[in-house]
Parts: C-alpha cells; sequence; structure tokens
C-alpha cells in the first residue's frame, strides 16, 4: 500500500520561507541538501511523518507564476478562530475565518493564510471530516 510522505513546492528565498513555516505551523526541519544549482530543504511538524520539500532554485530572481492548475496545501487545528487571532498578530496575511455547510450540516470551519511566495494554505479546524 501506498502512503503519501511529501509535497514540493519552489520558493525563491529559503530564509523567508522557513521562518513562515515556522511560525505559522511550527514545522521544522527534517533534512536539507544542497546541490549547485538548486536546494532542498524538507520541513514537517514532529508529530507527523509527512513533510514539505521546499525547493529552492539558487538563480530564480522573478516570482513563480503558480498558474491556474495549483490547489492548496492543508493543515488541521484544534480551534481555527484561536489559529486565525495568532496570525493576525504574527503579521501573516489570512482570509476571515469561514464555515462550509452542506444543506445544514457544516462540513468545515477555515480560512486561508498565503505563504511569501503566494502559495494559498488552507487552515481547517479539527471536525467532522478532519476528526
Amino acid at each position: 500500500m501506498a502512503k503519501p510522505v511529501h509535497t514540493m513546492i519552489r520558493v525563491r528565498d529559503e530564509a523567508r520561507s522557513r521562518d513562515y513555516y515556522a511560525r505559522a505551523f511550527g514545522l521544522e526541519p527534517a533534512d536539507r541538501f544542497d546541490f549547485p544549482d538548486f536546494t532542498l530543504l524538507y520541513l514537517r511538524d514532529p508529530s507527523s511523518p509527512f513533510e514539505l520539500e521546499l525547493t529552492v532554485n539558487k538563480d530564480r530572481t522573478a516570482p513563480y507564476d503558480l498558474g491556474d492548475g495549483y490547489g492548496h496545501l492543508a493543515f488541521v487545528v484544534e480551534d481555527a478562530a484561536a489559529e486565525h487571532a495568532r496570525f493576525e498578530r504574527e503579521g501573516l496575511p489570512v482570509t476571515p475565518v469561514k464555515t462550509l455547510k452542506h444543506g445544514d450540516t457544516a462540513l468545515a470551519t477555515f480560512f486561508f493564510a498565503t505563504d511569501p511566495d503566494g502559495y494559498k494554505i488552507e487552515v481547517i479546524q479539527k471536525g467532522g471530516r478532519f476528526a
């Protein structure tokens, strides 16, 4: 049986991205590999084996075109409103907290954060299908 191990995004500034993911989601470096033209930095939450791979192409100066195919990463939290307030205190960009309903059933309470390279990250409150 296959299991997911990581997802990769391209970032321009390793230090800025590392700081963002540490402050926003508590991700810590798990591994780092330097090559002449690029660096691979793997970040993860200590409680999870799943990793976020940051690829830093050393000659890249222009922002990446995220296009219309990228969706988002998602993190589950205990309290979306409390996390939203923390993000705002940290000066991290966020959308308002919303609740998605199907009829009268609440499916998810969430907000979106945006990392330094423009990637969207969904922050979902634990509960429902994210128990």
